[in-house]
Parts: C-alpha cells; sequence; structure tokens
C-alpha cells in the first residue's frame, strides 16, 4: 500500500530536503525514522527538493508499506522519534501508483520579511530596516504570470530538462511590520523563488525599472537577476494534488 506523509520542518539545521553524504537532510531523517519505528526500507519519495536553510509549512513524500501505516498510533509513535524541528502532520492512503512529485498540480511558497529588527522571527524572514516600493513590486510581479522559460531565475548548470512554468500568481502583501510574498506555480526551479524575490525588491529600491522583466526573462540569464534572497525567509507553503489520489 501507498501513503503521503504530509511533513512540517525547520530547515534552519538541515542541507535541505533530499538525502546527501556527510550532511543532514530533512528526507534522511524521516527514513531513519520510519526504517526503526515501522521496519521500512523502501525509502521516501518528496514533492520537490528544498535548499538548505529553506522551511516547510507543508511537503507531501510518498512511502509503500503493507501494513495500515494512517492510524495515529503510527505517525505518534514516529514523530516521537523524529527531532523537534520536523514533524508528521498527518497520514492518508493514496491510489498504489500515486506520486509525491510527479502528480503534484501546484506548490505555493511563501516568502517571509520583517521590517526593523525582530528577534523573534530571526530564523524564519529576511529582515529589511527600509519599507520598499510594494506597489512597484506588485506590477513587476505580474509580469511573471502566465507560462514562461524562467531559466534567468534558476541556478547555473541545473540538471533539469525544461526551464519552463506556468506561474499562476505572485504578490506581495503588508502585514504590519511584516512583508509576505506568496508565488504560486505547477512547478519551479532551483533557487528560483528566492532569485524572483531578489529581483523584485531591486524593483522596490527604485534599482530596476517595473517594465525591465520581460526583457529580463527574455534574455535567459541568470546573470541579470537580482541576488538571491536568504534562504531562512523561504517556506514551502502548500502541495496540491487531485483528490481522486487519496484512498482515505
Amino acid at each position: 500500500m501507498r501513503y503521503f506523509l504530509e511533513i512540517a520542518f525547520d530547515g534552519t539545521d538541515f542541507h535541505g530536503w533530499q538525502r546527501q553524504p556527510n550532511a543532514s537532510s530533512v528526507q534522511e531523517a524521516l527514513e531513519e525514522a520510519l526504517r526503526l519505528v515501522c521496519k521500512i526500507d523502501s525509502g521516501i519519495v518528496g514533492a520537490g527538493r528544498t535548499d538548505t536553510g529553506v522551511h516547510a509549512a507543508q511537503i507531501m513524500a510518498h512511502v509503500d508499506c503493507d501494513f495500515a501505516l494512517e492510524q495515529d498510533p503510527w505517525r505518534d509513535k514516529l514523530n516521537s522519534f523524529l527531532p523537534p524541528s520536523i514533524v508528521i502532520k498527518s497520514i492518508r492512503q493514496v491510489q498504489d501508483d500515486a506520486h509525491a512529485r510527479f502528480q503534484a498540480t501546484g506548490r505555493t511558497y511563501k516568502y517571509y520579511i520583517s521590517l526593523g529588527k525582530n528577534p523573534f522571527a530571526v530564523q524564519f524572514s529576511h529582515s529589511l530596516h527600509r519599507t520598499p516600493d510594494i506597489a512597484a513590486m506588485n506590477e513587476a510581479a505580474k509580469l511573471l504570470l502566465g507560462t514562461q522559460d524562467f531559466q534567468c531565475f534558476s541556478r547555473s548548470n541545473t540538471d533539469v530538462k525544461t526551464y519552463i512554468c506556468d506561474l499562476k500568481e505572485a504578490y506581495w502583501v503588508q502585514e504590519g511590520q511584516q512583508l509576505v510574498f506568496t508565488i504560486t506555480a505547477d512547478r519551479f526551479l532551483r533557487n528560483m523563488v528566492r532569485a524572483v524575490v531578489g529581483t523584485l525588491l531591486e524593483v522596490g529600491y527604485g534599482k530596476r525599472a517595473i517594465d525591465s522583466i520581460p526583457k529580463l526573462i527574455a534574455s535567459k540569464n541568470r546573470g541579470e537577476a537580482g541576488a538571491s534572497a536568504p534562504a531562512k525567509g523561504l517556506f514551502l507553503h502548500e502541495v496540491s494534488y487531485p483528490e481522486a489520489l487519496y484512498k482515505s
């Protein structure tokens, strides 16, 4: 039977989601818990990678086993073994061919910025001491929408077959002394959201014109985009799937 694990984690102490030699990862911690607690050695497949220091309010992963893993005692036992920075929020049985990565229909990220110094948000937001022009950044963000080649925002030398993404929403809101950027697409490239945030902040500070965004996208040149915003402000917020994938 196949199950989807709904997971949240604080990425501060991890070198991203994906298992790798000589570095701690979220995937490794989860697989170790499944092996020791549930005697599952098959490994897990996540909805995607996150970079070092990036957090997740929700990420999905699938795992195969031959017993009813969705029962609460298994979730609770796994959570008691996992480090405090990782939690399994829910476990649901899915169709036997359901795939956490390839069948996701949408992914939403949020990027958090603190306006001024906030000691309670140091690990989870990027601090700015001047408020950028939010209206200008939202006008520039509108130019990102649609199905486009976003190579200019991708990490160099990545192994993807295409840089085409269908970007469905991108906007900033101010909530008190915090700025929140929300961006949703069918898929994202490595480092894409942080590069987009860095580029839009240049617009917000008058270092880049709003109407320069289409030319930037057409350039397909990462060197033309802004510097990547720090990882600690970025959260994978939600991953969406067709409801028909779920059995329970």
